[in-house]
């Protein structure tokens, strides 16, 4: 199982938001390159990024941190936040992402997931957040009826790299990731799932991994927290 660090761009800078909300952000830092290449020097083989004030404008603000992260980097990294559009898709892999992930397309435009997935393979994740199995969209301001199993399924044959699932209510809040939701849709699903939201121990990271079906685990607070050591995770996790 795959540990990504989590860098959340906001203004510039590396925060963290509680339940996702813009207006609860703890600022961990003010220069993401810098954090990206202490993770990556921390042994990390994936970088996880997101575009925070994207995800609420529809379009990429935080351009400028992340082009310096893939600078000051060489391990991969996937990008989500604001990219709903193929332009804006070719625009960050031309740039050096290895991935990037769609969320709010995901639900509005499934069509693009499709065409982006057969013209990139390999390169685009589906980002599905979720409160109590219903899917949320921009920046998870906005509430839907679809269900999150139900979406995951939906993309089985485009070929997309990997399934985010984010449990939202779980997102920055140090209580540990929904363990049993998550299995359930790597259950359902023959695409690789990464959890999102809550990894906030190892025990957390060895709970996910011993369901023997979640591909990778993303955890932000935690590593700037101190409550987990990235170093001792990734090596546990090998071991």
């Amino acid at each position: 199982m795959i540990l990504y660090p989590a860098i959340d761009l906001k203004d510039g800078q590396c925060v963290r938001l509680l339940r996702g909300e813009m207006d609860k952000a703890t600022v961990f830092g003010d220069d993401p390159a810098a954090q990206a290449r202490a993770f990556q020097d921390a042994g990390c083989e994936w970088l996880h990024l997101v575009d925070l004030n994207g995800a609420f404008a529809g379009q990429p603000v935080n351009a400028a941190a992340v082009e310096a992260i893939l600078a000051a980097t060489d391990v991969p990294a996937q990008l989500g936040g604001g990219i709903r559009d193929m332009a804006t898709i070719e625009m960050w892999l031309s740039k050096g992402l290895a991935r990037v992930i769609l969320g709010t397309v995901a639900v509005e435009n499934p069509e693009l997931v499709r065409q982006a997935a057969k013209a990139f393979p390999g390169q685009v994740a589906v980002g599905i957040d979720a409160r109590k199995g219903r899917v949320a969209t921009k920046g998870w301001a906005e509430e839907t009826d679809v269900m999150a199993t139900d979406l995951a399924k939906s993309f089985e044959d485009a070929g997309v790299a990997a399934i985010i699932y984010t449990d939202i209510d779980r997102d920055g809040a140090m209580g540990g990731p929904n363990v049993a939701a998550t299995e359930d849709l790597a259950r359902a699903v023959s695409i690789p799932v990464i959890a999102s939201g809550g990894v906030s121990s190892l025990a957390d990271l060895v709970a996910l991994r011993d369901t023997g079906v979640i591909a990778g685990a993303i955890s932000g607070r935690a590593l700037y927290d101190g409550a987990l050591d990235l170093s001792a995770a990734l090596s546990a996790l090998k071991g």
